[in-house]
Order: structure tokens, then C-alpha cells, then sequence
């Protein structure tokens, strides 16, 4: 009962939250007006709400989803609170192949490029990393470590194509990397909406393997469960999650750690109910930076990242000193 509390008090949040962010930015709307007219109105309050922050909050709710629930999964699977697709090296392949691509085929960029660019990005450094921890008995925790190291390398190799771009493409690819809802129109939207609703569908069946994982690799195999297999298909799950989300939105990175850790203060669940549980909090945590990146305007738009890391780091923070205090009291 207390998960179910807990989801369904994100879930007002979010909605709230949805509704602050469709109502903040430059042109007023006049709301009953502008729902009479529906899309296919012409005046500028329409298109401001239809045709932009409409497709803006749900790219924005779709992809906090998508990074918060891949980083709840890893984590599990890696018996690692730290574990997240960013430090795993796979958003940074997936964000190595799309900087590259940019640079040196913008036209194709321009169409569906980026999409398979970040797939393939994603997917040879998911393929790098199963290769590297091959053999391993130490599970999660090799699993991390070599993560660490293919994300160093991927970020010096990140750090080269932005030094050497042309300015403006520099300029452009900065601000993709720091986090960006810019590009959110509805063919964005949209391309994203199945996987979410994949992911829904797949709770039940990949919360019971986390579960096991949570356990540790020796208990999981005494249960039954296959512990390679299972955690290749958690890999694959991250590296489909990370490739779409990233073209459009950027390698939030830090939203995967964070979103699992703010939603385990609410209620400590595993499972499906702590993936859940994390995509809402993930969701609401990026509308929450797209609300401040929009409000401050008038000084000049922020990129989401970096809102993301105004909103979420001190938060962050106030979770784990909660927590030790907790810790502390309990002992």
C-alpha cells in the first residue's frame, strides 16, 4: 500500500507540475479560448501552447522517464547505487556516434541519422563492455568498474570532436550536451511514446529479475534465474532507452543516479514498483528543470541540464542526509 501511496502522489505531482509548465513562458494564454480552438487554431497563444510547450512537456515527461527507469535497472543489475547508463559508458557511445555523425554528415543527421547513429553508438559500447567483463566473477562491481573506464575514454574522445568542430557546430553540440529540450516538436514526441509504453508493459516480467539480481549473483542462480542472460537483456533494455532518448533530448546523465535515490526516500520498493516509482520521479524531476529553464527567460534560457542539476543536486543531497540521519537513528 505504501508503493501504491507513493506512485500515486508522484503521479498528482507530475500532473500538477504538467500543468504549471504548460502555463509558464512569455505569451499569456487565455485558456478557454485557446481549448475551443483546439490545434488547428491560428493565433499565437495556439501555437505557442499546441505547437510548442504541449510537445515540450511531453518529450520532457517521456525522457525522464526512459533515463530514470534505465538507471533504476542497472543499478539493480549492478548492485550499485551509482550504476546508470551515463557511467556505464553507453549514453557516452551513443553520444560519441551522434557528434560525429553531425560533424561530418549533417544532411543525413538531419533525417532519421542521429537516431541510428545513437543506436549504434550505444550498442558497440554496450558490446564493449560485455567483452570487457566477460569471464568476471565479481558481477556488478567489475561490471562499474570497466564502465568507469570505457566512459573516460568515450569522454576524451567527446572532448577532441567539440574542440576541434567548426565554431558553430561547437556552439550547437555544447548545448545539446549540457541537456536540451529545444528540438521537442510532435514527431519527437511521438517517436518516443511506444518505447515508454514498451517499458510499461515489461515492469511485471523485468522487476522479477531485478529482484532476483538485488540478491546477489549467487542467490539469484540458486533461484533459478539466469544471471548472464538477464543481465544482457538489462543491458540491451538501457542501450534501446538510451538511443532514442538521447538525440532529443541529450546524455542527461545525472538524472538516471538521482531519480531512483529521491524515489526510494518516498518508499523503498524493488522490483517493477521501484522501476515505476523512479520513471515518475525521473519524469517529474525533468518537467520540474524544464519549468525553471522557461521562467527564467528573461535572463536568458538556461539549458534543461543544467536546470536539472539546480533542482536535483540539492535535492539530492537533502535525500542522503535524510537517509544517514535515518541510518543513524535506527543504530
Amino acid at each position: 500500500m505504501h508503493n501504491l501511496a507513493a506512485a500515486g502522489a508522484l503521479l498528482l505531482a507530475l500532473t500538477a507540475a504538467v500543468g504549471v509548465s504548460l502555463a509558464t513562458g512569455v505569451t499569456e494564454i487565455e485558456w478557454a479560448s485557446v481549448w475551443r480552438a483546439g490545434p488547428d487554431g491560428s493565433d499565437a497563444q495556439a501555437f505557442a501552447l499546441w505547437q510548442v510547450r504541449l510537445p515540450r512537456v511531453l518529450l520532457a515527461v517521456m525522457a525522464g522517464w526512459c533515463l530514470a527507469v534505465t538507471g533504476a535497472a542497472l543499478q539493480s543489475t549492478a548492485r550499485n547505487p551509482l550504476a546508470d547508463p551515463g557511467l556505464l559508458g553507453i549514453s557516452q557511445g551513443a553520444a560519441v556516434a551522434i557528434l560525429l555523425t553531425m560533424v561530418t554528415a549533417p544532411a543525413w543527421a538531419a533525417g532519421m541519422g542521429l537516431s541510428a547513429a545513437a543506436m549504434g553508438g550505444a550498442l558497440a559500447a554496450a558490446l564493449a563492455l560485455a567483452a570487457l567483463t566477460r569471464g568476471s566473477s565479481a558481477g556488478g562491481l567489475v561490471l562499474v568498474l570497466m564502465g568507469i573506464a570505457l566512459e573516460s575514454a568515450l569522454s576524451a574522445v567527446t572532448g577532441i570532436l567539440l574542440l576541434y568542430a567548426p565554431a558553430e557546430a561547437s556552439l550547437s553540440l555544447s548545448r545539446w550536451m549540457a541537456g536540451s529540450l529545444d528540438q521537442a516538436n510532435s514527431r519527437t514526441a511521438l517517436a518516443l511514446l511506444p518505447w515508454v509504453l514498451a517499458s510499461l508493459l515489461a515492469l511485471p516480467a523485468l522487476g522479477r529479475r531485478l529482484r532476483s539480481h538485488e540478491l546477489g549473483d549467487a542467490l539469484a542462480q540458486a533461484l533459478g534465474e539466469d544471471v548472464r542472460r538477464s543481465r544482457t537483456a538489462v543491458l540491451l533494455a538501457a542501450v534501446l532507452l538510451t538511443a532514442v532518448t538521447l538525440p532529443a533530448v541529450g546524455p542527461l546523465m545525472f538524472l538516471g543516479i538521482m531519480a531512483p535515490h529521491v524515489a526510494g526516500a518516498l518508499s523503498p520498493a524493488t522490483g517493477g514498483m521501484r522501476l515505476l516509482l523512479s520513471g515518475l520521479m525521473g519524469a517529474l524531476l525533468l518537467v520540474g528543470a524544464d519549468c525553471l529553464t522557461r521562467a527564467a527567460v528573461s535572463a536568458g534560457t538556461l539549458p534543461v541540464g543544467l536546470s536539472l542539476a539546480l533542482i536535483g543536486v540539492p535535492l539530492f543531497l537533502l535525500v542522503l542526509r535524510l537517509r544517514k540521519l535515518r541510518s543513524a537513528r535506527m543504530s
